[in-house]
């Protein structure tokens, strides 16, 4: 009986080739049953469906895999993602690292040229006379502008001038900050600032401290951002007529009517030492970074280099008569002018000048008696091939920008800016952007003539570029 049931349920289960076929011809027309057309549409939707998913749906997938990643996989995954993390920074701190190790080596090589002298930026070729409109006058001094100087971040003015007072001047606007008034003779025990003729001035190459002189043998240390008095130093006998802070330091170099030069230590408000030389009352100073100054020596008619550390002095002679204004090109060039009407720049290598311009802004007088216009005040932009010369006198005034030759031998003019009185003092921005010239209806050691038309103020002198005159075109 077992056997019959087994056999007879899988002849059931199992029917044969031509049960199957006969069933299939039994079927509609179209050769295939509903049941099996119902189970493909069922198929081909779920299929549609699965491609048409959410992705979400996916997102979630993917989750699932990460999930599935064992703890040490995932260590060794982070690993490597913190190894690559690390070598990209490697990379650019390596990079950072050249590029300023390039910067530095840059700015040494700068410097070891700017110390020998052989560091020239050749300007003069791009320069353009600037239009009259553009050249700005400042006023609020009573007297003659004697001195000025110029911030390192070039945002502000000093100038002094004969009534003895200081003032404040923004170079954007024009504005006048502050002013230190001046007092009157006599009044020197209880006014804060100067009381006679503010000769010269100077400011520290970071800014720091403001030091001015006088005609009362005084030197006074201000702060230029309060413009308040620190210090007051003493020592020279006589008039002090220049004075220069040495580069990177506070160390302050002064010269004065009494043919000396004193070293100072602004910092500790302390005398250093003093140097003699000159024969006569020396009218300027300058210095750069070396430890060093130069003079000129006005009727002595010399210009000195004094070495401060080996405590020697070279002597220079070349100009006719009084060497009245000198200024240092770098740290083996300086241009110097006097009231024989030459311009003649230096070389430390060399005991006469290396060029000379002789009437160098002409002449005046009647025919036959001609003098030569009297050169009050030089400038130069330091390291550059470019030099200022102020004139003074009724005929003639001007400020005359110079192109330096090639090696410092030559002076070829570049164009001039007219302007009455006498021009005192003249200095370039750092950039050389701007020239400032301060003039006034005297001339700043005397009261020989005077020019009544001539107004009593800077004169702030744009110094525009070819290149940039272009780009403004365009």
């Amino acid at each position: 009986m077992s056997s019959f049931f087994i056999k007879k349920k899988v002849i059931s289960a199992a029917p044969n080739k031509g049960d199957l076929k006969r069933k299939s011809n039994a079927d509609d027309g179209k050769g295939r049953s509903k049941k099996f057309n119902k189970r493909m549409d069922e198929e081909i939707s779920s299929d549609s469906e699965n491609e048409s998913a959410d992705p979400r749906r996916k997102q979630q997938e993917n989750e699932d895999d990460e999930i599935e990643e064992t703890p040490q996989e995932k260590k060794l995954r982070l690993a490597k993602l913190y190894l690559e993390q690390l070598r990209d920074e490697e990379d650019k701190r390596a990079e950072q690292e050249s590029f300023e190790e390039d910067l530095i080596a840059g700015r040494l090589q700068e410097d070891v040229l700017e110390q020998k002298g052989k560091l020239q930026r050749l300007i003069a070729k791009e320069l353009i006379a600037p239009d009259p409109a553009e050249v700005r006058l400042l006023r609020g001094h009573k007297l003659s502008v004697t001195c000025l100087v110029i911030t390192p971040d070039e945002k502000y003015i000093f100038s002094a001038s004969k009534d003895c007072s200081i003032i404040k001047w923004e170079v954007e606007g024009g504005k006048k900050v502050h002013k230190i008034a001046g007092g009157r003779k006599g009044t020197e025990a209880r006014h804060v600032g100067h009381t006679a003729h503010i000769l010269c001035m100077a400011i520290s190459s970071d800014g720091k401290y403001l030091a001015s002189g006088d005609m009362n043998k005084l030197i006074l240390i201000w702060d230029p951002v309060t413009c308040k008095h620190l210090y007051k130093l003493k020592g020279h006998r006589d008039a002090v007529s220049g004075l220069a802070f040495r580069r990177g330091t506070h160390t302050l170099y002064s010269a004065s009517h009494d043919r000396s030069i004193k070293v100072w230590s602004v910092d500790e408000n302390a005398y250093v030492e003093t140097l003699f030389g000159h024969q006569d009352m020396i009218t300027g100073l300058d210095c750069l970074s070396r430890e060093r100054c130069v003079t000129a020596g006005g009727r002595d008619r010399t210009v000195r280099v004094w070495k401060i550390a080996e405590e020697s002095q070279l002597v220079f002679h070349g100009h006719e008569g009084s060497i009245d204004c000198i200024q240092l090109i770098n740290e083996e060039h300086m241009v110097t002018g006097g009231d024989d009407g030459s311009i003649s720049v230096w070389t430390v290598n060399k005991k006469k000048p290396v060029s000379t311009v002789k009437q160098a802004h002409g002449s005046h007088g009647i025919t036959g008696l001609e003098q030569p216009c009297w050169v009050s005040s030089v400038a130069a932009l330091h390291n550059s091939d470019i030099v200022a010369s102020g004139a003074s006198g009724s005929h003639n005034s001007a400020v005359q920008l110079w192109k330096c030759g090639q090696g410092f031998r030559g002076l070829e003019p570049l164009f001039s800016v007219p302007m009455t009185g006498f021009v005192n003092s003249l200095k370039f921005s750092n950039s050389g952007k701007f020239l400032v010239a301060g003039v006034g209806q005297e001339h700043r050691l005397g009261r020989w003539s005077r020019i009544k038309e001539a107004r009593n103020g800077l004169y702030i002198i744009p110094l525009k570029r070819q290149a940039q005159e272009q780009e403004v075109v365009q």
